[in-house]
């Protein structure tokens, strides 16, 4: 995909699952196997393979890690490597200044032979945009699975598209387990140019922010929430780590100019269509009309992969809410601890079904007052 890790391939989310926080990759072994076999009993035979395949990829992570101080300081490793991965204790430490619950996160380094951590699949009605969600034990019901190898997504994949579903399958470049496991640093999540340094830091951040707060079964709220934090809070890190006119801020800043023109077309792609699926056209004139719309939106993007349905949902998940989420910074003074303080009551509250709207969510916090 085209678009930048900390825009796009960090936004995929990936298995997610609870456990006991092991502090040894033998204890990680143990627990993920454990709860591995403890979910194969608590879910449908289609889920099966799913919860499987996540295992062992997340056994294979803990058999490859290795620390992150030996990493970093491992000559062997290209010197924009090592200096990168030094960087991560620093960015951890200026999330939890800012509010970000301190973990066992980021303390192991895994390099990995393929191009992506995760794909994730998710799928959408053609003439409509109602994703297709999957349910679990512990994290509730998602609109994405994350696979670890690319052939085992497709095959996951093709019987979806068979069946008429729009069907996207991207990489993703990070993941988070909630903070149940130690989730290492991926070489996926170093990208290439000075604007390395700031998707680091917007992928530990974001990632942060799912083990810090995490509301079940609300997909939508936590990426949105995550895509917030992890966005607002690496300008501010890079500000103080290398200064606001670095090379590294610079190139940062500048990605994230060219990301909002692609948000700000995926937007209205989003909103066209659904107006017009929403109308009383045929269903061939909106087949028409949809190809010709995505068609268009893909040239003016500069996308290598197609798009359809699916493509713009997930975009949906993990962009909505942003005026009421910094109206409720704002609220809170700008406070981190204080605005994370008041979004925890989510956490709480008893959801009826998934919130496609954000800020119908955010708003009551609002109006409390940041309490």
């Amino acid at each position: 995909m085209s678009e930048r890790l900390a825009a796009s391939a960090r936004r995929g989310a990936a298995p997610s699952w609870s456990v006991s926080r092991p502090r040894s990759a033998a204890r990680l072994v143990c627990a993920a196997a454990g709860l591995a076999a403890l979910c194969l009993l608590l879910v449908s035979c289609t889920q099966v393979r799913y919860i499987a395949q996540a295992g062992v990829g997340q056994l294979s992570m803990a058999w490859r890690a290795e620390s992150l101080e030996d990493a970093a300081f491992d000559a062997r490793k290209p010197w924009r490597t090592r200096a990168l991965l030094r960087e991560v204790p620093h960015i951890k430490r200026f999330g939890e200044r800012h509010g970000l619950t301190p973990t066992g996160n980021y303390r192991t380094y895994v390099e990995l032979d393929r191009p992506a951590a995760v794909w994730v699949v998710s799928a959408c009605e053609p003439l409509r945009f109602r994703s297709k969600t999957w349910s679990f034990p512990i994290v509730g019901t998602v609109p994405y699975m994350g696979w670890f190898d690319l052939k085992d997504a497709k095959a996951f994949a093709a019987p979806l598209k068979a069946a008429g579903w729009d069907v996207d399958v991207r990489p993703a470049g990070a993941y988070s387990t909630l903070g149940w496991l130690e989730d290492p640093v991926l070489s996926t999540m170093i990208s290439d140019g000075d604007e390395a340094l700031g998707d680091l830091a917007n992928v530990v951040l974001h990632e942060s922010l799912h083990a810090t707060l995490y509301v079940k079964g609300q997909t939508r709220l936590n990426e949105s929430l995550a895509s917030f934090v992890g966005d607002e809070l690496t300008k501010h890190y890079l500000d103080e780590r290398v200064g606001p006119f670095s090379a590294e801020k610079t190139a940062y800043m500048r990605e994230m100019e060219r990301s909002e023109v692609r948000t700000r077309a995926l937007h209205a792609a989003y909103v066209h269509l659904n107006r017009l699926y929403a109308s009383p056209a045929p269903d061939a004139e909106k087949r028409a009309e949809k190809d010709a719309v995505l068609a268009r939106l893909k040239a003016d993007i500069g996308a290598r992969r197609p798009i359809n349905n699916a493509s713009l949902v997930q975009f949906r998940v993990y962009n909505s809410g942003t005026p009421e989420l910094r109206a409720l910074l704002a609220t809170c003074g700008g406070s981190w601890p204080r605005f994370l303080g008041a979004l925890r009551r989510l956490e709480r509250h008893r959801f009826s079904e998934p919130q496609e709207n954000i800020a119908r969510v955010v708003e009551p916090l609002i109006e409390a007052g940041c309490r």
